[in-house]
């Protein structure tokens, strides 16, 4: 994988992503900055809310503009470690074709996915103890386990709980099936030479980069967010109106994208082999 020349991006984009139902999110939030010290900003939706589709038409509006956009959700199933990614049902070969097939496969609005979890509760997916041990449903990406072994607290077939990250994840890569070849998606497609690109964060890495602990990553104050955002180099943000888990995450990790944009070494991870590229995927800022 070839990393961007240094000031290839000239503009930052994290996104803080919803797998809800419905058709508006209070859990989508957009923030954007430039090159440069000055604070992200939240980009305003056109309603009082984001919709998933709103999101897609903003970026695929902006798709020749040299941003670097983060989305923090899982960007394709496991595949490495079993071969399949929903293992006696599909036989995917690459992410892109998994998102094909959860996109033809879900009928929620908005770009939704939670019938396609419900619809395969139990088989794939955990969504309660009426489902079985929770622990035969915990199967992890190979840039989860890339560090010593360890895994995130929760995998995208663990669709229950506040930490879950299945129904956003599935909603994403309905996401990413509209997007694809319109806008470059990483580590999918090599980085172009000029225009957006969009890769895979955790909102968490952003967080340990500014400083703040494991368990105490969640910013909920203006005083508490100019602290981190000074540790990343971004000067004060603009008050905002509403302090939420969604506004500070992605405004943090947008002044994180800024700062290791240029990190070779993030985008050239050990692990991260063609098949691994194909299948899964990687999460930007896991070495």
């Amino acid at each position: 994988m070839s990393a961007p020349p240094p000031g290839r991006f000239t503009e930052f984009t994290a996104i803080d992503w919803s797998g809800a139902r419905g058709r508006r999110h209070r859990g989508i939030a957009v923030a954007r900055c430039g090159p440069g010290g000055d604070a992200p900003v939240l980009v305003a939706p056109s309603g009082r809310d984001w919709s998933r589709e709103e999101v897609l038409d903003w970026l695929v509006a902006r798709r020749d503009r040299a941003m670097l956009v983060g989305f923090d959700f899982s960007f394709s199933a496991p595949f490495v470690a079993r071969g399949a990614h929903l293992p006696g049902e599909t036989e995917t070969r690459d992410a892109r074709a998994l998102w094909r097939y959860v996109d033809a496969a879900s009928a929620d609005e908005d770009l939704g996915a939670a019938s396609f979890l419900e619809a395969r509760r139990g088989r794939h997916f955990y969504l309660g103890a009426a489902d079985g041990p929770k622990r035969d449903f915990l199967h992890w990406r190979a840039c989860e386990m890339a560090h010593d072994g360890s895994t995130k607290p929760s995998t995208v077939y663990d669709a229950i709980g506040a930490a879950q990250v299945a129904k956003a994840s599935f909603a994403g890569m309905r996401l990413l099936h509209h997007l694809d070849g319109r806008v470059a998606i990483w580590p999918f497609d090599a980085v172009p030479p000029a225009g957006a690109l969009v890769v895979e964060i955790y909102t968490a890495i952003a967080a340990r980069a500014a400083g703040l602990r494991k368990g105490r990553s969640k910013l909920r104050d203006a005083a508490a967010l100019d602290a981190a955002l000074a540790v990343l180099g971004s000067a004060a943000h603009a008050p905002l109106k509403r302090y939420d888990d969604h506004a500070t995450d992605a405004i943090l990790a947008a002044a994180w994208l800024r700062a290791r944009v240029d990190d070779v070494a993030l985008w050239r991870p050990r692990a991260l082999t063609a098949a691994v590229a194909r299948t899964e995927g990687w999460t930007f800022g896991v070495d």
